[in-house]
């Protein structure tokens, strides 16, 4: 490292760094894990790079899907793998720091990670999906299913209802579409320390988005927010995850179960 500053310590560089976000399993690790079980699991967290208005990170949906996988690691013996951080953000691209791939590089990348986990041993991949816009990966899901392969995507829409519901989340789904009431809550609770000043008086409101995939987030949000996110907190964050939590159990029983299994 050159320079004449000294060389800074763990996570306290001249940006924010979210520590404790890449699994440090060992291979021994995984050994005696997949040993445990019936059919090994792995969770892939995928999220983008790319604007949350100014009082989230651009990684905001990959803090969200870490987390979640987080989660569901401490509470199921499956193989945590790191995320894969840009993906298809492709309506935000009027916003600095925005990047994106293709939904062609992003199907190839999650159907190369799977064949390698076969090939290795562990039979079944979730995808834990933290950005709306990854349609993409609804299809990698639907052609592994149907070429007999064992592969889900997780959160559905009826699991995050289920957890907007228990959590006392006050914004719709359609209403909380971007950096609203949801993702400011989730990160208010795991990392509050990105959380910028800002969330108190950024509501705003977009509930029309039929022309979305056409004129992209610019033509409905100057701010780059659609949601409420005044209303998130700590204790909401908390038991959205709670939730989500409960609800990967019968995926985990499909994929794992000899049915599940083909």
């Amino acid at each position: 490292m050159s320079g004449s500053g000294a060389r800074p310590e763990a996570c306290e560089v001249a940006y924010d760094v979210a520590c404790g976000v890449l699994p440090t399993d060992t291979t021994e690790d995984v050994r005696t894990r997949g040993a445990e079980v019936s059919a090994q699991v792995a969770v892939l967290p995928v999220g983008s790079f790319e604007q949350h208005g100014p009082y989230l990170p651009l990684a905001t949906d990959t803090l969200v899907a870490c987390t979640v996988a987080r989660e569901i690691a401490a509470a199921y013996p499956v193989h945590l793998l790191p995320p894969v951080t840009v993906s298809c953000s492709h309506e935000h691209a009027d916003w600095p720091g925005t990047v994106s791939i293709s939904s062609v590089t992003l199907h190839a990348v999650v159907r190369d990670i799977a064949a390698s986990l076969r090939r290795s041993g562990v039979e079944a991949l979730v995808v834990v999906n933290g950005h709306g816009g990854n349609y993409v990966l609804g299809n990698v899901v639907q052609e592994a299913s149907a070429r007999g392969e064992r592969m889900a995507l997780f959160p559905a829409a009826e699991d995050w209802e289920t957890a907007r519901e228990r959590a006392g989340v006050r914004t719709s789904l359609l209403t909380d579409m971007h950096a609203g009431e949801i993702e400011t809550s989730i990160l208010l609770h795991a990392h509050p320390e990105f959380v910028r000043p800002g969330y108190e008086s950024a509501d705003f409101t977009a509930d029309d988005r039929r022309h979305l995939l056409t004129v992209g987030m610019s033509a409905y949000t100057e701010s780059g927010v659609i949601g409420r996110p005044s209303l998130g907190s700590a204790e909401k964050g908390k038991e959205l995850l709670a939730s989500l939590t409960e609800s990967f159990e019968p995926y985990f029983t499909l994929l794992t179960s000899a049915e599940g299994r083909g």
